[in-house]
């Protein structure tokens, strides 16, 4: 085989290649862009400019307008996203909690150990709208439900609550801020402390 045929076979497998790699580098332009549109808005709310987002992934306007149209679609892919989060936390506590009141300790644990990856109404971010993401919110409440009437069965849970009880404390321990060991002890003794209270007859 001449140098030639050699040439165009190397052209060949570089050519095959190509739509991997950019496959791969879509997929991390828009990881990026997710990391600072999260860090954005909880930095400066829902109305941070797309520029903003864009310089601070390190990525043009353009790729950013390629990946979501308008801001609006961004906020509704970043809410989906953290509720599609809660979802799966509060399914693993569900699944892996001993008792109601232990499911419910690892739901809002799992969300403060979070609280700088998720944009939810709770958490300053924007309304929920979109049909999609109010069916995964209403997944969360009926999981919350069950674990409260585990916790009722099981004798952990005496008080009356709500899921929307819950999920609010929890937001409120989860509220966005930056790394802070002592905070997050603090919000672990105020979730002892709330458990306690619900068993409390």
């Amino acid at each position: 085989m001449g140098t030639g045929d050699s040439f165009d076979a190397r052209t060949a497998i570089a050519r095959k290649r190509r739509p991997r790699e950019q496959r791969s580098d879509a997929a991390r332009n828009h990881e990026a862009l997710v990391r600072a549109a999260i860090a954005a808005v909880h930095r400066e709310g829902t109305r941070v400019t797309m520029s903003t987002i864009a310089a601070d992934a390190g990525v043009g306007i353009g790729t950013l307008y390629r990946h979501f149209r308008t801001r609006e679609d961004l906020l509704d892919f970043l809410t989906r996203r953290s509720f599609e989060q809660v979802l799966a936390n509060v399914q693993a506590a569900e699944s892996g909690g001993t008792t109601g009141s232990d499911a419910l300790q690892r739901f809002i644990e799992a969300a403060i150990a979070q609280r700088n990856e998720l944009v939810l109404p709770l958490h300053g971010g924007p309304p929920v709208t979109a049909q999609e993401t109010l069916a995964v919110r209403d997944q969360v409440h009926r999981a919350v439900q069950r674990i409260i009437e585990r916790g009722r069965t099981d004798g952990t849970i005496s008080q009356d609550t709500s899921p929307r009880d819950v999920v609010a404390f929890g937001a409120m321990l989860a509220q966005p801020r930056q790394p802070d060991p002592e905070w997050d002890a603090t919000c672990r003794r105020l979730l002892a402390t709330y458990l306690n209270g619900l068993r409390a007859r």
